[in-house]
Order: structure tokens, then C-alpha cells, then sequence
């Protein structure tokens, strides 16, 4: 039996995110995704400005006037959330740990689907594939799967995005919409994303947190890794440290964004502690425009 406590929890993000579904993205969602591919309709009648190579030949030698083919796009997405659970995940000083981020995040998303009568699954992972849900329709779906983002307990600590992008890449054998939610504090895992984004539309949503680039002058700090274990002492009074903290932060988002240009993928980036709404609005906008 699940816990009331747990059930108002569910409930009070599936509220909250269905005002930002209903409010900007379930207009803009059909536009920004493309659907499976173009499948044939019906013939009918050759109108004038029709397209002379939709002509149906075989319907016009038998009818003795030309007929044309009309097709339709395929609508219906498979939408993936894959979702790193790991330990740096737990870290937040603006009013939201990043998981919190992420969970809000990926209730939204999975609503927009479902409103779009698209179908949505989730995979968790840290160095380990924690859950697998492939992907569905329907209101009891979502709610499993806020559920499992708001409760899940990670067995792994560490991020291992090479293995969570193979697991799709065995799993997902049609073309899916891939939401890559992660902080990407991890590397060699240029290759096998280059694999999954010749199947997948894979979108690369980063998400961070002011003070991993901005550090306070606080004076003398004990510092733990959340996936290591590691512990230092710093002194934040250092002008030097402070600068270079953010420095090494710097060579680290350069380098991530790096590899996101040579792969030609756009990342969405988020912050705790804001809304999400406008990052949403303008990524959607933006890939509509491209089409």
C-alpha cells in the first residue's frame, strides 16, 4: 500500500506541472518533434497545383483520369526520460536540490507527451541501470513515473553515461525522442552517444547549480565529493582558490559544450532554483523554427 505522504507528494507536482503543460507546451510540442515518418492516406482526384509526382500511375491507367496519392505524417512519438539518480544529483543551494529539478522536469515532460497522445518511458541510471519503464500512454503511466523519479532509491552513487546510452541503444530499437537528463559530470562517453544519435533524437538537457561554478568566500570549508566519498578542506577567503574553482568549472563546461558542437546536438540547460517555463518555451520555439 503506498503512503498518503507519498501520494499528496505525486499529487502536488502533477498539479503543478500540469499549469506549465497547459499554459505553454502542449501547443508548441507537435512542432518541435517530428513524428515516425510519412505514411499513405488515400488517393484521390488530380487537382490543379497538385504535385505531378504524387501521381498514382497505376489508379490512372485503370480509371482513365489521374489520381493522385495523399499521405499523412505519423504522428505518435516514443518519448524516453533517461535520468541520471547519481550522488551529485543530491546537491542544491538555491532553494532546489537538482534532482528536485529533474523530477519537476521530467513530470512536465511526460505530461506534454501524454497530452499529445504520445507514448513515454523512463530509464534511471547512475553507474548502474536502477529502472527501466518502457515507454506508454495514459494518466496512471505518468503517475508511475513521477513516482519513480520523486522515490526512487539509487543502489549506485557514481554516473556512468556510456552505460545508460547503451542500454538504450540495446532497448530502444525504433526511432525515439530521447531526453538525456543529466549534470554530465562524467567522460568517455563521446563514442557510444555518437551511435545513439544516428538512431534517436537525442536531446542533451544539463542541469546545474549557481555554486558549481561560483564559490563564497565562507573562510574554511569541508568539502565531500557526493560520488566519491572524497573530502578536502578549503580555504574559500583565497582569492586564489575562488578563482580557481571557477576556472577549472569553465574548462569543464567548455569542454562539454565542445562535444555537444561536434555531435551537432543543442542542449537545454537548467538551474535550480528557477523556472523552468521560459528555458522550455524558447528550446521548443527554436527546434519548431528548424523544421
Amino acid at each position: 500500500m503506498v503512503p498518503r505522504e507519498i501520494i499528496r507528494k505525486i499529487r502536488r507536482i502533477q498539479i503543478r506541472t500540469s499549469h506549465k503543460v497547459n499554459e505553454i507546451l502542449a501547443g508548441t510540442w507537435n512542432s518541435a518533434f517530428k513524428g515516425r515518418g510519412i505514411e499513405f492516406e488515400e488517393v484521390r482526384p488530380y487537382q490543379a497545383g497538385d504535385d505531378v509526382r504524387t501521381i498514382d500511375w497505376n489508379v490512372t491507367a485503370r480509371s482513365d483520369q489521374p489520381y493522385v496519392k495523399l499521405f499523412r505524417e505519423e504522428r505518435e512519438l516514443a518519448v524516453m526520460l533517461l535520468v541520471d539518480l547519481s550522488g551529485s544529483q543530491s546537491f542544491g543551494t538555491n532553494e532546489q536540490t537538482k534532482r528536485e529539478l529533474v523530477a519537476e522536469l521530467g513530470a512536465t515532460l511526460a505530461m506534454s507527451a501524454i497530452k499529445n497522445n504520445d507514448r513515454v518511458g523512463l530509464t534511471l541510471f547512475t553507474d548502474e541501470i536502477e529502472k527501466c519503464i518502457p515507454p506508454r500512454k495514459g494518466a496512471r503511466h505518468v503517475l508511475r513515473l513521477i513516482r519513480e523519479l520523486l522515490f526512487c532509491e539509487p543502489v549506485g552513487i557514481h554516473t556512468n553515461l556510456r552505460r545508460a546510452l547503451e542500454h538504450l541503444n540495446r532497448t530502444s530499437r525504433r526511432r525515439t525522442v530521447v531526453f538525456l537528463i543529466s549534470d554530465f559530470q562524467d567522460s568517455g562517453f563521446e563514442s557510444i552517444l555518437k551511435v545513439a544519435r544516428r538512431k534517436h533524437d537525442i536531446i542533451p538537457v544539463v542541469i546545474s547549480d549557481p555554486r558549481e561554478g561560483e564559490m563564497p568566500n565562507v573562510g574554511l570549508v569541508r568539502l565531500q565529493d557526493a560520488e566519491t566519498g572524497d573530502t578536502i578542506t578549503l580555504d574559500t577567503a583565497s582569492q586564489y582558490n575562488r578563482k580557481l574553482f571557477a576556472k577549472l568549472y569553465q574548462l569543464q563546461t567548455e569542454a562539454r559544450d565542445g562535444m555537444f558542437r561536434r555531435q551537432r546536438l543543442e542542449p537545454l540547460h537548467l538551474e535550480t532554483g528557477r523556472d523552468l517555463v521560459d528555458p522550455l518555451r524558447r528550446y521548443f520555439h527554436k527546434r519548431e523554427g528548424r523544421r
